[in-house]
């Protein structure tokens, strides 16, 4: 029996794929459905990702999550909650993105002078990407304290009495780690180029 349904699972409706998979979690149907929209999800995630292999990433991790989304939602109208699910997936990547970049900028002008910068040829050779991953994996090879610190101080604006408060360091302590720290980092940055 399952042959002959299968034989004409592309003559189904959306709705009708939708909850034969809700049925049978089978992912023949939401195959089906990766037939009919994917090339409408990418079309959405290449206008706002601008890239057409982030819009193919963007693309594959909708419709694996779409396996989860379609058994917790009730869904009317596939068509439209795809082009909106496939929307917000993108905004929430441009997000990330910005964020981390924001993120990498604070930290770029907390933690590197001016001269130190001059020693680091980021501008020509690296993507803000590429920048936050180093900038991220020299405060891993900080001590712990002052990885702690500086992580608290920079990436969650906290002040120094809140440094203190949070991990029982002593004012001086805190103030020492972050200083540290940021030579620290500014050495691992200078030694990466």
């Amino acid at each position: 029996m399952w042959p002959f349904r299968h034989k004409h699972i592309k003559e189904l409706d959306d709705a009708t794929l939708i909850a034969e998979y809700k049925k049978s979690e089978n992912t023949d149907y939401v195959g089906e459905l990766y037939k009919r929209y994917s090339h409408l999800v990418i079309g959405v995630c290449l206008k706002y990702l601008k890239d057409r292999d982030n819009a193919k990433d963007a693309t594959l991790e909708i419709f694996e999550n779409l396996m989860q989304d379609l058994l917790k939602h009730n869904i009317t109208n596939f068509k439209s909650w795809l082009h909106s699910v496939a929307r917000n997936h993108c905004l929430m990547k441009l997000r990330q993105t910005s964020s981390k970049v924001k993120h990498f900028e604070h930290y770029q002008e907390a933690v590197l002078t001016e001269e130190t910068m001059g020693y680091l040829p980021y501008e020509e050779t690296q993507t803000k990407e590429e920048q936050l991953t180093d900038l991220e994996k020299g405060i891993q090879q900080l001590k712990e304290e002052q990885k702690i610190c500086i992580q608290l101080f920079f990436l969650h604006k906290k002040t120094y009495q809140e440094i203190t408060d949070l991990t029982n360091y002593s004012l001086n302590d805190v103030k020492s780690y972050i200083q540290n720290g940021k030579r620290n980092l500014k050495i691992y940055l200078t030694r990466k180029q």
